[in-house]
């Protein structure tokens, strides 16, 4: 068998750590590339040798080829694993690896090429005919002027698209220039390719996508479907296999139709060719991403295969070492994605300091993650923190095994979507597959609400308990000491002041008697059987519930507690916390000052000093987690004053603009 002696990871994350794992399987050595915000990330820990890049840009970090080679040669590589995103698609590092004799572990560029670019891609399986929706292509000036050619909803798409990105869905043409203007820079910033077009959209579509693997042999099998229809802004954020939509006719169909694809192309790694299935379950071709995908562990954990290992050795030269007839599906496995991101606040991107991490482990779960220890979650990035993945032997059973994991997934300091994602899993709809990718659109409401419901039912009072009994008993994790210790200093009445999600609460402690904890909140009688209690975890029993509570320090005086996948914030008002905030600044700000909703970068300022507005207006456009995120004018008024440039880099204590409203008479 042939193999590498050492493989030059070109990105960073969970993905890097992901390859390093199956790298190290093959004994093969690894070198990592960061940049400086990245040096004490974990996959630099992880490989056997690390270099930086460059300090925070992507375009002079993990978007520089040259650089990239540089390493690759100075290290003394024999190959190159790419990852997903960032240059994973990449026709010229491709190219850069071959001039520099280096093994890119990926597909040939002809068929990147082809294949990466939807417009392309589209003319090639149209001559296999495998089914696809309607579409034209052209200059936004020209999809302007043949968009009547297909009947609304319309779907523009970037040509180099990919990961959910540069994708709008046009119901009516009012504002289809704009969104035209909008998709083509949003492609052309991500993707180096400002190319779109326009195609039918299909309402209330499944997205299942088969899973290729190629070989320089001729050889070409499929590894069955992953189902990814559940989506918030055009990308996945559950990804199970097998579909639960498919029947074995339509599965084996689909499969053909992958193969075939692949075949034709002269594939030769992993790839997945993804399929929009209708309610007829009549499926029409989408598009191909030539690379590692970021599900491919539920296929993994159905298959048995380890895909990456099976890119390495394809990509060293060796056939491939599966047969179609012996690959099958066993059990079922379901994959969650964890981002760092407000579900209550549109999915928007939550970057900042993760105080607390734990992540569940057990038979039949597995956790691909770039963190394993508090960090920063950087906004410069996308804003995935890990995958969860669960496998058992039936869907029903892996869903249960689902909510358990997320309850016992503990993030703090950021808002993370666990919590909608543990509403979710347990959907009524979810269970009995009466989804679509419009799922999230017509469900978030009431997934919100029941997570409104669920804190409410463990309420305030409980979470302020939990966390008191944590400060209360934390000295048991060391030494046992006097409890009253604990309470911070003396009182003649043991009345604790708290706010709870910022609702003010005093508990007072009445008498402790073997571990026994005796409160009073208002009116009522609280008693507390204490029963274990280790670093940032406590066990109890009261209310004739046993609970278990996570509970770690943030800043400013903060305490996060979570229940049962439930968060909250807890304040101790009697504590004196140093802070060197102006206390006087607090709410003084001018209603009329816009700031990023985080930190950024500027890539579009529309507006000029002394220029009037009306409400509405997009003011500017701030680029942050791969998103572009409009700071719009709430109120007509005069733009008193910009204090930012395009390209410039800002954090969310900037005022981006001085907006004063409009003087109105009397």
């Amino acid at each position: 068998m042939k193999i590498f002696k050492k493989i030059l990871i070109a990105n960073r994350g969970e993905i890097a750590v992901r390859v390093i794992k199956s790298a190290r399987k093959l004994g093969i050595q690894t070198v990592a590339v960061y940049s400086e915000i990245d040096k004490n990330a974990l996959h630099v820990r992880l490989a056997d040798e690390a270099y930086c890049i460059g300090k925070e840009e992507l375009n002079d970090t993990y978007l520089n080829v040259a650089k990239i080679i540089t390493v690759a040669k100075k290290a003394g590589c024999d190959a190159l694993h790419p990852g997903y995103g960032f240059l994973s698609e990449s026709p010229l590092l491709v190219e850069a690896c071959k001039k520099s004799g280096i093994t890119f572990i990926g597909p040939h560029p002809e068929a990147m090429r082809l294949m990466g670019n939807k417009i392309e891609a589209r003319a090639f399986v149209k001559k296999l005919n495998i089914p696809m929706t309607a579409g034209i292509t052209g200059t936004p000036k020209e999809l302007l002027e043949k968009a009547h050619q297909i009947p609304f909803p319309l779907l523009v798409k970037a040509a180099a698209g990919g990961g959910g990105k540069g994708m709008r869905i046009v119901r009516k043409g009012d504002n289809l220039k704009e969104i035209l203007e909008s998709t083509s820079r949003e492609a052309k910033n991500y993707f180096g390719d400002g190319t779109i077009y326009i195609e039918k959209y299909i309402e209330e579509p499944r997205h299942i996508e088969i899973q290729v693997l190629g070989d320089n042999h001729g050889n070409v099998v499929h590894l069955f479907e992953r189902e990814c229809t559940i989506q918030r802004r055009y990308q996945k954020i559950i990804e199970e296999s097998p579909s639960p939509t498919l029947t074995e006719e339509v599965r084996q169909k689909m499969g053909a139709s992958a193969v075939s694809i692949a075949r034709e192309a002269k594939y030769n790694s992993a790839g997945t060719i993804e399929f929009l299935v209708d309610k007829n379950l009549q499926y029409y071709f989408l598009e191909m991403n030539t690379r590692i995908q970021v599900e491919h562990p539920v296929t993994e954990m159905v298959t048995g295969v380890d895909l990456v290992e099976e890119q390495i050795l394809v990509a060293a030269g060796n056939p491939l070492r599966l047969r179609q007839e012996n690959i099958s599906q066993k059990g079922h496995a379901i994959e969650c994605r964890i981002y760092a991101e407000d579900p209550a606040d549109n999915f928007l991107p939550s970057p900042g300091k993760i105080n607390y991490y734990s992540a569940p482990f057990g038979e039949g779960i597995r956790v691909d993650t770039g963190i394993t220890e508090p960090g920063v979650i950087q906004s410069i990035f996308d804003p995935m923190i890990s995958k969860l993945i669960v496998w058992s032997d039936d869907r029903a059973v892996a869903i249960e095994k689902m909510m358990a994991a997320l309850k016992d997934y503990h993030i703090h300091g950021i808002r993370t979507n666990i919590g909608y994602l543990l509403q979710l899993i347990q959907h009524p709809a979810f269970a009995e597959n009466k989804i679509s990718t419009a799922f999230c659109d017509s469900h978030t409401p009431e997934i919100l609400q029941h997570i409104r419901e669920a804190k409410t039912r463990l309420g305030i009072k409980l979470a302020g308990l939990a966390c008191l009994m944590y400060s209360l008993n934390i000295n048991k994790i060391h030494q046992p000491e006097n409890v009253w210790e604990a309470l911070g200093y003396w009182r003649n009445i043991m009345k604790i002041p708290l706010t709870v999600d910022g609702t003010a609460l005093e508990i007072t402690l009445e008498k402790v008697v073997n571990d026994v904890f005796h409160f009073r909140i208002g009116e009522e009688a609280v008693t507390i059987f204490f029963h274990a209690i280790v670093e940032n975890k406590i066990e109890f029993r009261t209310f004739h519930r046993f609970y278990k509570a996570v509970v770690s320090d943030g800043e400013k005086g903060i305490r996060f507690v979570t229940m049962e996948g439930i968060n909250f914030e807890v304040k101790r008002t009697d504590e004196l916390i140093a802070s060197n905030e102006d206390p006087l600044a607090a709410g003084n700000a001018d209603k009329g000052s816009l700031f990023a909703p985080m930190p950024g970068k500027v890539i579009k300022v529309n507006v000029k000093t002394g220029e009037m507005v009306k409400r509405g207006t997009v003011l500017l456009v701030v680029e942050a987690m791969k998103m572009e995120n409009n700071i719009v004018a709430l109120h007509d008024g005069k733009i008193e004053k910009v204090n930012v440039k395009e390209g410039e880099r800002v954090d969310t204590d900037l005022q981006l603009v001085n907006l004063v409203a409009e003087e109105t008479e009397e």
